[in-house]
């Protein structure tokens, strides 16, 4: 596993990065600052939890902040910020659907996510779509929040899902397709 390579004092406490690392730790921060807001919304309609999605977004930035010496292409940094994000939601479904199997089964509405700050952040009126959202397939799901949310094109959304651009193309054509179904029958 991965360590930050940090000065601890006596204590405990992490005194914040060496000297070599005081442009990662910057870099890093300016990135946070301009896209942190976003990545959360990602991982809120992904997660459908605002705590989860707060969680995998800080291990998303905190995982650049470690591998920023090693990037080839530091102007890819936000690629990699939003590929990670996908990733920890992938894994935390996943922990998700082991732990209980009969929860992953009965889709979430968005009112059982209970939060008065995740319904502000999504907005009453985009509610019924989003918990049509949350009821597609993952892939399905990915590629829409991609495609359309973050307004990647098909070659970015391939590389950020660890897919091929034809599969990108038929999630996201099953994807609409499902998503029309389910607001026309009102299941959301």
């Amino acid at each position: 596993m991965d360590t930050l390579d940090t000065d601890i004092d006596a204590s405990g406490h992490h005194r914040g990065p060496p000297d070599g690392d005081a442009d990662a730790a910057q870099a890093v921060t300016a990135l946070y600052d301009a896209h942190a807001v976003a990545m959360i919304r990602i991982a809120l309609i992904m997660l459908g939890d605002r705590a989860a999605a707060e969680d995998v977004v800080q291990d998303a930035f905190f995982g650049l902040y470690r591998r920023w010496p090693k990037l080839s292409d530091r102007a890819n940094a936000l690629t990699y910020v939003r590929s990670s994000v996908l990733n920890g939601c992938r894994d935390t479904l996943k922990r998700q659907a082991r732990r209980d199997r009969r929860d992953r089964a009965a889709a979430r509405s968005w009112q059982d996510v209970g939060s008065a700050e995740a319904l502000a952040l999504i907005g009453e009126d985009q509610r019924r779509i989003l918990a049509a959202v949350r009821r597609l397939p993952g892939r399905q799901r990915e590629a829409l929040v991609c495609r359309f949310y973050l307004d990647m094109s098909e070659e970015e959304t391939a590389r950020a899902m660890g897919i091929s651009r034809g599969t990108v193309k038929s999630a996201t054509s099953r994807a609409v397709t499902a998503l029309g179904r389910l607001l026309k029958e009102g299941q959301c």
